[in-house]
C-alpha cells in the first residue's frame, strides 16, 4: 500500500521490464543473525514497507512462541536518520510499522521518539529486562541500504538457532494482518512507551562507572575533534564528555547533523581510512586539536587519528586501538582493584580474525582471554554466559573498529568508547606521552603485533566459492596448501568445514557454519591469515598477524616480513587476476 513502491512496480510492469522485476521478485533477502540488510526499494529482495511487515509479523510469531510473558514485558525499537527519497522508506517509518504490527498483538512496545545510537537498544533491553530489541539502521553501508537488527531477552545480537527460527516463522505470516498499514494507530495506543528521557539519563549515568580521572578530565588542555559522518552520533557523544568532565569535542559542522545523502563522504565508513576524515583533519587543523574522533553514522564504531610530531596524521587501525584500550581497561581495573586474587574472574574477548595482542596481555597479567567467532554476536553472548557465572568482562573488541567497553552494553558501543578514549589521551598527556608513544610502550612490553587487513570486491557467488574450493583441494583433492610462496604452512583451521590440524581429533573448537568461508593459516615464521567472507558485504576479506614475543623490537623487519606474506596471500591464494577481483582502493 505504499504509492511509491507501487508506482515503480507498476511501471516495469507496463514496460514489460522481466529483468528488473526478476531482481525485485526472483528471491526474498535473507533473515540471518545480523538481521536483515538490504538496499531500500521495491519488491520482496529489499526494506519496504511491506518487507518490515512481514519480518515484524515473523519475529512476533516467534516471540510470541519462546516467551509467555512477552505481553508483560514487551519490546524495544530504535531508528537511526536514513531514508530514501524514490521509495519513500526510512529508518523511522520502518520503526513505526514494526511498533504497530507488536501493538496489534497486544505487546508493550518502547520505541524511541527520536534518532539514537545502535548500542542504546541492547542497552534498553537489559535495562528494562525486555524480551527483544529492533534497531532499525544499516550502521557505515552505502545511503541506499538500511537494515533490521535483533537483540535477544540478553542483550546480545541473536545467534543460530533464533536466525532460522525468525526466518520460518516470517514465510509463515507473509499477508500482512488487518491495519498492518496504519502506523498512526500506534500513538493513541497505551501499549506504547517512549524510552528516550530514561535511557539517556540512565546510559551516561552506567557509563561513568568507567570514569577513573575526573580531576585530570576538567583541568586537560587536550583538545578533540568529533564528527559523527552525518550519522546519529553528534548529541550522544558530547553528552558523553559531558558525563565524564572533558569540555565538549569541536564538531565537523559539515557532519555533525544526520543527512541521509551522506553529502561529504563517497563512503559512510570511518573504517576505509583517511577519506572519510580530511573535514576532521582540517578542523583539527585550524583548532589546534590533536585527537580525532570519529563514529560511524550508527553511532556503534569509533575511529581514532592523532597527530604526530612529524605533524603527519597516524589513524589507528582496529587492532591497535584495541591494544591501547585493553591495556588501559586492565590498568584501571588493576588500580582500582588492590585484591589480586580477583584476578581469576577477570575475562577479556575479541574475535578470531582481531589481532591476539590481549591474549599476550592476559597471559602476562594472569587474567582470561577468551577467542571467539568474528562478530559482537559471539562476543556478545559470550560475555553474557561469562557474566552470569560471576566473571567480569573488563573488555572485548574486534578488528573492524568495534569495542564494548562498559558492561552495560554487550555490543560494540562507540559512544562510550569515544568518551573512555579521551579519557585515556587526557590521562597520558599529564604524562607527556602521546596514544602511539603508548602503543609502543604496550607492544615493548608484551611484544609487537603487526596486523595487516584488507580485502577483494567479486559480486559472483561462483568465483568466491571456486575460489574457497581450490584452497580445499589445492595439490589434489581434500589437500590444503603446505606452502604460500616462501611460506611453509605449520597449521590450517577451516571454520566452513569444521577441519583443525592442530586439534587431536582435527575437529575445530569454534563452531562452524557451512554458510560462510572462513580459512585460517598459520605459518612456520608465527604469522597467522584468514580469509573469510562477509556476510554484509560482496566482499572476500583477509586478515593477517605476525606476533613477536617481547624483546623483539625490529619493527621494520617485522613489517617487511608481513608484507611479503601478505603480497604472497594475494598472489598464490587470491590470484586476483585469474578470479577478476576488484582490490580495495584507497
Amino acid at each position: 500500500q505504499n504509492p511509491k513502491t507501487y508506482a515503480i512496480v507498476k511501471q516495469l510492469l507496463e514496460e514489460g521490464n522481466a529483468g528488473e522485476l526478476q531482481k525485485y521478485f526472483g528471491s526474498r533477502m535473507e533473515f540471518g543473525t545480523a538481521g536483515l540488510r538490504a538496499a531500500m526499494g521495491a519488491g520482496i529482495s529489499h526494506m519496504n514497507d511491506l518487507t518490515i511487515i512481514q519480518t515484524t509479523q515473523g519475529f512476533c510469531r516467534y516471540l510470541e512462541k519462546n516467551f509467555s510473558d512477552l505481553k508483560k514485558r514487551g519490546v524495544v525499537i530504535g531508528f537511526d536518520a536514513r531514508a530514501h527519497l524514490s521509495s519513500g522508506g526510512s529508518s523511522k517509518r520502518f520503526a513505526r510499522l514494526a511498533a504497530n504490527t507488536f501493538i496489534s498483538q497486544g505487546v508493550p512496545v518502547y520505541l524511541f521518539s527520536d534518532i539514537i545510537p545502535t548500542p542504546f537498544v541492547p542497552y534498553t533491553v537489559t535495562h528494562l529486562k525486555l524480551c527483544a530489541g529492533i534497531m532499525v539502521t544499516a550502521s557505515h553501508n552505502p545511503k541506499q541500504d538500511n537494515g533490521y537488527k535483533v537483540y535477544w531477552e540478553n542483550g546480545a545480537q541473536i545467534i543460530s538457532p533464533h536466525d532460522k527460527g525468525i526466518a520460518q516463522a516470517i514465510e509463515e505470516n507473509q499477508e500482512p494482518w488487518p491495519q498492518a498499514w496504519d502506523d498512526k494507530l500506534i500513538d493513541s495506543s497505551l501499549l506504547l512507551h517512549d524510552p528516550y528521557a530514561t535511557v539517556n539519563k540512565e546510559y551516561f549515568k552506567d557509563i561513568q562507572k568507567q570514569c577513573f580521572y575526573r580531576n585530570i578530565n576538567k583541568e586537560t588542555n587536550l583538545k578533540f575533534v568529533h564528527t559523527s559522518v552525518h550519522g546519529v552520533g553528534h548529541k550522544f557523544v558530547q553528552l558523553a564528555f559531558k558525563a565524564f568532565d572533558l569540555s565538549p569535542p569541536f564538531a565537523v559542522p559539515e557532519q555533525k547533523d544526520p543527512d541521509p545523502d551522506f553529502p561529504t563522504v563517497k563512503y559512510p565508513n570511518p573504517e576505509e581510512g583517511k577519506g572519510v576524515l580530511t573535514l576532521s583533519f582540517a578542523l583539527a587543523e585550524k583548532d589546534g586539536a590533536r585527537i580525532i574522533l570519529a563514529n560511524d553514522p550508527d553511532a556503534d564504531r569509533l575511529a581514532v587519528a592523532e597527530k604526530q610530531e612529524s605533524g603527519e596524521w597516524k589513524v589507528f587501525s582496529g587492532n591497535e586501538l584495541g591494544a591501547l584500550l585493553g591495556w588501559w581497561i586492565f590498568t584501571c581495573w588493576k588500580n582500582n582493584n588492590r585484591d589480586t586474587r580477583a584476578i581469576k574472574d577477570i575475562y577479556m574477548l575479541s574475535s578470531t580474525v582481531s589481532s591476539k595482542i590481549l591474549r599476550a596481555i592476559a597471559l602476562k597479567e594472569g587474567f582470561h582471554f577468551e577467542e571467539t567467532l568474528t562478530g559482537f554476536k559471539w562476543m556478545g553472548n559470550r560475555a553474557k554466559q561469562l557474566m552470569d557465572q560471576g566473571k567480569a568482562v573488563l573488555f572485548a573488541f574486534e578488528e573492524a573498529i568495534g569495542y564494548m567497553c562498559c558492561p552495560a552494553v554487550l555490543d560494540k558501543d562507540g559512544v562510550s568508547a569515544a568518551v573512555i578514549t579521551a579519557e585515556m589521551a587526557s590521562f597520558l598527556a599529564t604524562r607527556n606521552l602521546s596514544l602511539s608513544q603508548q602503543l609502543k610502550a604496550v607492544y615493548d612490553e608484551y611484544g609487537f603485533h603487526i596486523t595487516k587487513a584488507s580485502y577483494f570486491i567479486c559480486h559472483d557467488p561462483k568465483v568466491i566459492q571456486q575460489l574457497f574450493d581450490n584452497l580445499r583441494n589445492f595439490d589434489g583433492k581434500n589437500t590444503y596448501p603446505k606452502s604460500c610462496g616462501r611460506f611453509k604452512v605449520s597449521g590450517i583451521r577451516d571454520l566452513t568445514t569444521g577441519y583443525d590440524s592442530s586439534q587431536p581429533d582435527q575437529k575445530a573448537i569454534l563452531p562452524t557454519s557451512k554458510s560462510s568461508q572462513m580459512i585460517t593459516f598459520t605459518f612456520a615464521n608465527g604469522g597467522v591469515a584468514t580469509m573469510r567472507t562477509s556476510g554484509t558485504e560482496p566482499k572476500i576479506k583477509y586478515y593477517s598477524e605476525l606476533c613477536a614475543p617481547p624483546g623483539n623490537s625490529d619493527v621494520e623487519q617485522l613489517k617487511k616480513e608481513l608484507d611479503e606474506l601478505v603480497n604472497a596471500l594475494e598472489k598464490h591464494f587470491f590470484q586476483p587476476e585469474k578470479n577478476k577481483l576488484q582490490r580495495k582502493t584507497e
